[in-house]
């Protein structure tokens, strides 16, 4: 017995007939067009004999449609922020993508060449494919002579209209979704609609589920996802069940799987029908369900290359082989093309591949009607989106607010705390980022794994309506909500929304969970950062990973949860100037260090907060530093009253606190003075300048300390760095094993590294060194 969907707010329908007038003009300009584009495919794997060029055919007349049809857009200016984008979630089909952009700009060169943006930096030019997976360092002489763009293997905002860094599995659509999220929330009703490029095997992962999921639930209408069904894969021809036969992987079809989240879906059943295809984008651009829509086109994944199905997948005709010659002889006489043989050197190699290029320029040239043709169609797509007058809707944020309230010398008289106050550390964060998110009308987007409250990023949002965010019937909730238990999909979608460049993402969850399972979106993210600069110059744009319950502390939770590891994920472990880490240990340091992380602007925010209530200490009356000297990261928290016996550098909140409630009194009853230093933040340390980091932390200092950490041991090395500092440093892991369960100070108790077991190690250590008194 089978049963039916449930009642659903989108529309299924299939595209079976064109609508009237769908393309006549242009049917034999675009089919002409996708030859071409085709076969320039085939010639970019023919040169770099690396990239995927099967998926890359059979999506080229579903782009073609968006490119020049469907989407409205400023060929001139690839950062106008009120244009439609598009986004490749299918990563792997750059190769495709590439020719497409690289095509449109030959076409507009020749049509329309004043549309085209006068700095080279901001188009794809036929000289940039000589870039197709190649270094920047790449030392052949025409990649140098036309200043060619290094094009990456799988698509990065380096290339002119991309906004993401995709490709790693599944991460693209969750991102491409914050892209819509972010879109919808700054421009209201008319927002930017985001087109997603992507196939069924990019359905597969988990965290494209979430974010499906969340996209349906949040009723992103602007969000449209052009499915390139060819039900091939590396390994399978059979990716989704079909009818009647069964999937090798999944057992449902790419319009049940939209349909189940409440998607609209349009179903073309030829997806290489020019006339359906563009009738199918027409149909998605009129949909007034609220709700977003999937356009699923079936396909051939290799579709008249030579090679079809899974073998097509990321392998292709051997360099100028009779194979390759075939691919393009439907558009140019074999006797023609310039060849090289198999052993040919790479500059030999490069003047075959740029002699081929010239070959479809002066095709192309030869072609004026079409080109002016196609030209027209997108200098029509600037035309339209002139006359939508897109604007920010009423109140929309303004994230520039945040850095301009972000001072970590001052804290705002509504976080100041008092000695004797009992706060989490995560309700500290929670009010920071709150207080700046009030600042900026908005401009952060939060979500949390089923632990709004728990981890109290839901303090961030208080400010602003609650419920969580829709497009239509709750814009103003700053609360996303991104299927549940969703870490992976959660961390893809906060970051998409911050590429956009208008909001700050925040995803908090457990650091045991969120560290690793956000930790591919963090990197794309801090990548396309960096990439994006190639085209769009000004700082990162960050997101916030909030690790909470962090540590021993969530003892209670037993192992699986209070985990140790999380921090050595992150911290010195991207690009510098990508991220900050921080690792405050008083809840009075949460506003200097959130503030200075901000006013860093890195790629990648990511706070390691514990979950118990701690009570604020009296720094001034324990001879402490102040709070706001965490701001740089590493800094002397208490310095020894007379001879030094020693330099200890602690790093965690537990191990923190026990040392200042429980060691120093037995330190002091022993007679061991220390120099104290704590880590807030390695990264934030790093950007001090290089005679100010000396002056705090010197050499000498690290090859004399010891650690103690609530974190794993190499996340010490930094600061120890002597064999005998390393051997006394005290770690969760020192006894050799995973903790138990418990409350935290069993947990801390069980890991030696209560007041007793610091103590030992410290007295243990001085002896080494040889200070005894």
């Amino acid at each position: 017995m089978s049963r039916a969907f449930g009642p659903r707010r989108s529309q299924w329908i299939t595209v079976t007939e064109p609508d009237q007038g769908i393309v006549d003009d242009a049917l034999e300009h675009l089919t002409t067009y996708d030859l071409v584009y085709r076969s320039l495919s085939a010639v970019l794997f023919n040169f770099a004999q690396s990239g995927h060029p099967g998926g890359s055919v059979s999506s080229g007349r579903i782009v073609q449609g968006v490119v020049f049809g469907a989407m409205d857009y400023d060929i001139g200016d690839p950062n106008r922020p009120d244009q439609d984008l598009m986004s490749y979630a299918a990563g792997h089909k750059a190769l495709g993508l590439y020719a497409m952009l690289a095509l449109r700009d030959e076409v507009v060169r020749i049509g329309r060449p004043e549309a085209l943006p006068d700095d080279r930096r901001l188009r794809l030019r036929f000289e940039d494919l000589l870039g197709f997976r190649r270094n920047p360092t790449q030392p052949t002489p025409l990649f140098r002579r036309f200043a060619a763009k290094a094009l990456d293997g799988h698509p990065t905002p380096a290339t002119p209209f991309v906004k993401l860094s995709t490709g790693a599995s599944g991460i693209g659509m969750g991102s491409s979704l914050g892209l819509a999220v972010a879109a919808a929330d700054y421009y209201g009703s008319d927002a930017p609609r985001i087109h997603i490029i992507e196939g069924e095997g990019g359905l597969t992962p988990g965290r494209v589920a979430e974010a499906v999921a969340f996209a349906g639930t949040s009723g992103l209408s602007n969000a449209i996802v052009h499915l390139d069904w060819n039900q091939a894969s590396i390994d399978s021809d059979a990716v989704t069940r079909e009818d009647d036969r069964p999937g090798d992987y999944v057992q449902w079809d790419p319009m049940e799987y939209f349909y189940l989240h409440d998607w609209n879906v349009i179903e073309v059943p030829d997806g290489f029908d020019i006339a359906l295809v563009n009738t199918a984008q027409q149909r998605a651009l009129a949909m007034d369900t609220g709700q977003p829509t999937a356009v699923v086109y079936r396909t051939v994944k290799g579709w008249h290359y030579g090679i079809e199905g899974r073998k097509s997948h990321g392998a292709g005709h051997k360099l100028c082989s009779p194979e390759y010659v075939a691919a393009l002889e439907p558009l140019f006489d074999a006797r023609d093309l310039p060849m090289c043989p198999p052993d040919a050197s790479p500059e030999q190699v490069e003047a075959t591949y740029w002699a081929t290029l010239e070959q479809f320029r002066a095709l192309l040239e030869a072609e004026r009607g079409l080109c002016e043709h196609l030209a027209g169609m997108v200098v029509e797509a600037g035309r339209r989106l002139d006359r939508r007058e897109r604007t920010p809707r009423a109140g929309a944020p303004d994230v520039e607010r945040i850095y301009t309230a972000a001072d970590p010398a001052t804290t705002p008289t509504t976080l100041a705390l008092e000695p004797g106050d009992q706060v989490a550390l995560r309700e500290a964060l929670g009010a920071a980022l709150g207080y700046l998110n009030e600042a900026s009308g908005g401009a952060i987007l939060i979500g949390a794994a089923d632990l709004l409250g728990s981890t109290a990023i839901s303090q961030v949002a208080d400010a602003f309506p609650g419920g969580f965010y829709h497009a239509r019937e709750n814009p103003e909730s700053r609360t996303l909500s991104v299927g549940g238990i969703c870490e992976d999909g959660l961390s893809g979608v906060v970051s998409g929304a911050a590429s956009y460049g208008r909001h700050v993402g925040a995803a908090a969850s457990y650091g045991a969970f969120i560290a690793p399972l956000g930790h591919i979106a963090a990197r794309l993210h801090a990548i396309g950062n960096q990439m994006r600069k190639e085209v769009e110059p000004g700082p990162h744009r960050p997101f916030v990973l909030i690790c909470g319950h962090a540590g021993m502390k969530t003892g209670e939770d037993g192992p699986t949860h209070a985990d140790p590891q999380p921090l050595q994920l992150l911290q010195e472990n991207f690009v510098p100037g990508t991220a900050v880490t921080l690792t405050p240990w008083d809840p009075q340091e949460l506003w200097p260090l959130t503030a200075a992380a901000f006013a860093a602007r890195p790629a990648l925010i990511a706070p390691f907060v514990t979950r118990p209530k701690e009570e604020v200490l009296d720094r001034r009356a324990l001879g402490l530093a102040p709070a706001s000297a965490a701001s740089e990261g590493l800094y002397l928290l208490r310095s020894a009253e007379d001879t030094r016996d020693g330099t200890v550098v602690i790093q965690g909140s537990e191990v923190a606190y026990a040392f200042l409630r429980e060691t120093l009194p037995l330190l002091a009853d022993a007679g061991i003075d220390l120099d104290v230093f704590y880590v807030a933040s390695a990264e934030l340390f790093d950007r001090l300048p290089e005679d100010r980091r000396g002056a705090v932390f010197p050499e000498s200092r690290g090859l004399e300390a010891m650690g103690i950490t609530g974190f794993t041991l190499p996340t010490m090395y930094r600061w120890v760095r002597s064999d005998v500092g390393r051997a006394h440093t005290l770690h969760p892991f020192q006894k050799g094993h995973y903790l138990g369960s418990g409350v935290g100070e069993m947990v801390v108790h069980e890991a030696g590294l209560d007041g007793e077991g610091q103590f030992a190690g410290i007295r243990a250590y001085v002896e080494a060194l040889g200070r005894v008194r």
